[in-house]
């Protein structure tokens, strides 16, 4: 009885002050109003999985005998399309890796040709430079494989 610390306290203050068990626990009315909104979304979301994995079902049921009828023909296709994506897959990648490579170099030879007084013009030129000269050398390579190829036919030799 001693220890309430609201008993020498008016009694408008403590009407203004619950004590802690009369205080609402329960879900507000926002929450209320926000799952009743999304219970029929929901719903009906989950109505269209399972009519697409019913159809999905259907659908193998009656494509799977096909696939085996015509595995000569779609196995061999299949390796074929796999092939060609990987192919188109990698060669971007490594369009994309050289095309950074050299983005790369280009802000490397420009920071450290800033202190030396070379401009920005200046170092791009350097690098399309080098870029010509790598393509003259590349394109002199391949032209010597070609020919070494229509002459002897066998071994090509760099």
């Amino acid at each position: 009885r001693d220890r309430d610390p609201d008993r020498n306290q008016p009694q408008e203050i403590r009407l203004l002050h619950p004590p802690p068990h009369y205080r609402q626990t329960g879900p507000s009315t926002t929450q209320i109003v926000a799952v009743l909104t999304l219970l029929p979304v929901g719903g009906s979301l989950l109505a269209l999985a399972a009519l697409t994995l019913t159809g999905t079902l259907i659908g193998l049921s009656i494509a799977i005998p096909l696939f085996i009828i015509f595995s000569p023909v779609i196995v061999p296709a299949t390796i074929a399309i796999s092939m060609a994506v990987a192919g188109f897959l990698s060669s971007g990648a490594f369009g994309l890796t050289g095309l950074s490579s050299l983005n790369y170099g280009l802000k490397r030879m420009i920071r450290a040709n800033a202190g030396a007084g070379v401009g920005k013009g200046q170092a791009k030129r350097g690098m399309w430079d080098m870029v010509g000269y790598v393509g003259q050398k590349t394109k002199d390579v391949g032209q010597n494989m070609e020919n070494k190829a229509h002459e002897g036919g066998g071994a090509v030799r760099t």
